[in-house]
């Protein structure tokens, strides 16, 4: 019952955290009070990537002509989909039990809930408490769907992201309620096998408010000719359930109007609350701010010996982030010296189609610190690969400090992005200048020649354009 190390919550920060501790040389156990992995590898990042791939496969073979391919009439099959993303969730899942049993950490089922002297109490599906004791504990109990007093979520007819990706019956018109990236990815998928779907957005820029604009102005025209409706800086009054479907009260916050939109169901994707009720902060003084563990760059709370990670603390609630804070935090416990993370160059990712990813300052905020900028832009348009590969849609945008050169920050759109963003977030991390980033060849051709063009344009060098 004794531990170097306990962690109560299995997500993307919490396994990392018990393996590399396990690695250490500590002697870890981990709570999880549903299944491992926690919402990410069950509920979020894997599984929605799985449905979004399905969505692509359809469109692929509903376009096959565009590639010189005859085939028949596609139907996409909506119950399959989700059949196929369950089972690779449940894959990951057993992955992370088999991490677990090679690093020899014990799991422990049940809710845990902190007590003084570095004890956890944890509670089991009967209800019996069971005490343990560690010479450290992290709290690493992920988040959840945030609710609005206008919207409550019933779980049939106003969803969260979990029933959207298990609905036993594909709506035919959905309304979803915030653009950020789980409304914007579920707004391509259940657009591309052919539910109806209006987007409202509280945020005047619209489409994923939190990116450069130009990516906001470029996602939004595409989603257009998808068919899906986009409600920028409008709010959702109330919805009304009574009926068979939703009524669904939209108000421009510009204008003031008022339209009534029938759907189905809602979605509602409005963000993330942390999952810190009930689990002993209180008893304990642990310090937080609107819900949020406070915690010092090493994520150690003002109690001895008890550390948080992850969407329970101040940052970005992203499962990359939530493992790099389990990491530096695991290794300080064991008497490393890790750096801090730089909070400034943290990649983000959305995975609609065409997919978004960006890293530091967007040109309005970099213009709002006072920077003087160049600015280079290479559309996809003009990429060899990309015409090759019928993905033409998007563009990289780069922004660097005229003075110095420094790459202030990156924003793609299009196909295969994701991936692409790495390489900025390194050339950020090693502080290569512009200049230096030209003369890097790149390989051609390749969708990554866009990010050297870029910074090609913003120095007037750029070749293919």
């Amino acid at each position: 019952m004794n531990f170097d190390l306990i962690v109560i919550g299995s997500g993307p920060g919490g396994y990392p955290a018990a393996i590399r501790a396990s690695q250490l040389g500590l002697k870890v156990a981990v709570v999880e009070k549903e299944h491992l992995g926690g919402i990410c590898l069950n509920w979020g990042c894997i599984p929605t990537k799985a449905l979004l791939k399905s969505a692509q496969v359809f469109e692929y073979i509903s376009h096959a002509e565009d590639y010189g391919i005859t085939v028949g009439s596609a139907k996409s099959n909506f119950d399959a989909m989700i059949k196929r993303s369950r089972g690779v969730a449940d894959g990951m899942s057993k992955g992370i039990n088999f991490l677990f049993r090679k690093n020899k950490i014990t799991v422990i089922d049940g809710t845990g809930k902190l007590a003084r002297g570095k004890k956890v109490e944890v509670t089991d599906k009967d209800g019996k408490v069971t005490t343990y004791e560690a010479k450290n504990i992290i709290v690493a109990t992920g988040g959840r769907a945030k609710q609005l007093p206008n919207l409550p979520i019933d779980g049939e007819k106003v969803i969260e992201y979990r029933k959207a990706m298990s609905l036993a019956k594909q709506p035919k018109k959905m309304v979803i309620v915030g653009a950020g990236a789980i409304g914007v990815e579920f707004a391509y998928f259940y657009n591309a096998v052919g539910t109806e779907v209006t987007v409202v957005e509280f945020m005047e820029q619209g489409l994923v408010p939190r990116e450069d604009a130009d990516i906001s102005k470029e996602l939004t025209k595409v989603y257009k000719k998808k068919g899906i409706k986009t409600l920028a800086n409008s709010s959702v009054e109330s919805v009304d359930t009574s009926g068979k479907g939703c009524k669904v009260k939209v108000k421009s916050r510009k204008t003031g109007k008022e339209e009534i939109i029938e759907c189905d169901v809602v979605l509602s994707a409005t963000g993330v609350s942390p999952n810190t009720e009930n689990i002993g902060l209180e008893a304990l003084g642990i310090k937080t701010d609107r819900g949020l563990i406070q915690v010092d760059e090493f994520y150690k709370t003002n109690v001895d010996g008890i550390y948080a990670i992850g969407d329970v603390v101040p940052g970005p609630a992203l499962a990359h982030v939530a493992t790099a804070e389990a990491i530096i935090c695991v290794e300080k416990i064991a008497g490393h010296h890790p750096e801090p993370i730089d909070y400034n160059n943290i990649p983000g990712c959305t995975y609609c189609s065409p997919e978004v990813a960006s890293v530091g300052y967007t040109e309005k905020a970099a213009k709002e610190a006072g920077y003087e900028l160049k600015v280079g832009k290479f559309p996809f348009s003009a990429s060899g690969k990309a015409s090759a590969a019928g993905a033409k849609e998007g563009f990289v945008k780069v922004i660097f400090d005229a003075k110095y050169g420094e790459l202030l920050g990156a924003h793609m759109i299009g196909s295969n992005v994701t991936e692409m963003i790495a390489e900025i977030v390194a050339i950020r991390k090693l502080e290569t200048t512009g200049h230096e980033l030209i003369k890097t060849i790149h390989p051609h051709p390749t969708m990554s020649e866009a990010i050297m063009e870029a910074a090609a344009a913003a120095y007037d060098e750029v070749i293919h354009l």
